[in-house]
């Protein structure tokens, strides 16, 4: 799969991609230095296999990059976070999945 380019969209507050002019997005919200992962949404036309990982892996990422908290409210979400247990750090105290 190429790199992937992931952008936060503040404004609707959402992360998204572009793969052949579909949008993939991850919808958030946030609240003190916690951002709450409310939804995923891929569109069917997005059939590449490992895109859904390689989706969540980035917003994960620029997460982290912020030095922020994260809560996992979609079950697509938390069950990547279950599956890769290297971002259990991420986390607030508190929270299991």
């Amino acid at each position: 799969m190429t790199e992937m380019e992931v952008k936060d969209n503040s404004f609707l507050r959402q992360f998204e991609t572009k793969v052949d002019g579909h949008l993939a997005k991850i919808e958030y919200s946030s609240q003190e230095r916690k951002v709450f992962l409310t939804k995923l949404v891929i569109p069917e036309e997005i059939t590449q296999e490992g895109f859904k990982e390689t989706f969540i892996k980035e917003v994960l990422h620029q997460i982290q990059e912020k030095n922020l908290r994260v809560v996992p409210t979609s079950p697509h979400i938390a069950g990547f976070l279950r599956k890769n247990r290297q971002y259990k750090e991420m986390l607030p105290v508190g929270i299991r999945i």
